[in-house]
């Protein structure tokens, strides 16, 4: 996800993410420049450099909003307006399993007990 899409993060005033965007000869617009969640570490191809960032938690929300297909961010959205709500649980869950959120993320976000997530995304 470019840095450009998420919005303004806290972690690129830092002493030690400048420092390093100045060693790097760019800064937070360059389209070369991206963030990921954690849980996501895994697409960043290898050889690429890598520089751990703090975020909040609600910069954290935003790059995985950002980062997620119109698809998934909407499923994301009910999910979270599901922690105030059981109807239609069932239909929800096998949504998100459906858009292709892990089964950890949906958890998160609704708050369900893991073990309450059905074992399969119905067609």
């Amino acid at each position: 996800m470019p840095v450009s899409l998420t919005g303004e993060l806290e972690c690129l005033q830092t002493p030690a993410v400048r420092a390093w965007l100045d060693a790097h000869q760019t800064d937070a617009a360059s389209p070369a420049l991206h963030v990921v969640p954690p849980e996501e570490t895994g697409m960043i191809p290898e050889g690429v450099e890598r520089l751990p960032v703090p975020l909040t938690e609600e910069e954290l929300e935003r790059v995985r909003r950002a980062a997620a297909t119109d698809q998934v961010a909407a499923v994301e959205k009910e999910l979270l307006s599901y922690r105030d709500s059981e109807e239609g649980r069932d239909a929800l869950l096998h949504k998100a399993l459906a858009a292709g959120l892990p089964a950890h993320r949906i958890v998160e976000l609704s708050g369900v007990d893991p073990a309450a997530l059905p074992t399969a995304p119905r067609s």
